[in-house]
């Protein structure tokens, strides 16, 4: 695999409960399975994302891919493949990526990296936090997160967001118990700067929905 550009610069719910059983309803702002797909692929949502499975140590320097010098964690072999699937199931589906933009850590990019989704914008406000999972008691972090996600895309495409479950917890800590890695909150940004929640998808669900179509 080629380095995933670390250092690089960088430009009322209806559910299936066998199928679709973890895109669940949000009151009015959520959408069905069907809709669901429908509305990205005009575009206009933010895909706010964890990163892809990824053992909880970082490898030693036998384990370690040739272009991960800094032992930083990387994604398991079912984080690589789900990642894989994930990108090649957006592109059968025919959701449009605009802008990605992803944390600095190797996990994150390799996810970015193997999805095959655009090139990232790396920020550093999307990193892991260094000192505990909710470490930012001050409330920065979870702020700049909730206004980027309300960020409204370039019209047609939808932003792909890839960070860690702290900084989505600190920034939307109702919606996320339970947040598996590679699950993605599905966010829909209006005028007013705010952003509604319609959807939570799992990263191997991507796949389930490209095979309904």
């Amino acid at each position: 695999m080629s380095s995933p550009a670390i250092g690089r610069p960088v430009h009322r719910m209806l559910v299936l409960p066998l199928l679709f059983a973890v895109v669940v309803g949000y009151g009015d702002e959520s959408l069905s399975k069907s809709n669901l797909v429908g509305a990205l692929q005009r575009g206009g949502y933010v895909i706010l994302m964890r990163h892809a499975s990824s053992p909880g140590t970082a490898p030693d320097a036998a384990h370690a891919k040739p272009d991960n010098p800094h032992l930083e964690r990387q994604l398991d072999e079912q984080g690589q493949a789900s990642a894989r699937v994930m990108g090649d199931a957006f592109r059968q589906l025919k959701v449009p990526i605009g802008k990605v933009l992803s944390s600095p850590t190797y996990r994150a990019l390799e996810t970015v990296e193997l999805a095959k989704l655009g090139p990232p914008t790396i920020l550093a406000e999307l990193g892991q936090p260094e000192q505990g999972m909710f470490a930012d008691k001050g409330g920065s972090r979870a702020t700049w997160l909730r206004g980027k996600t309300a960020e409204r895309p370039t019209a047609g495409t939808n932003t792909l967001i890839v960070t860690h479950y702290p900084n989505i917890a600190e920034a939307f800590p109702q919606d996320t118990a339970g947040l598996a890695e590679g699950e993605a909150l599905i966010l829909r940004p209006d005028k007013g700067h705010r952003t509604a929640l319609v959807a939570r998808v799992k990263i191997d669900e991507w796949a389930s929905l490209a095979a309904t179509r």
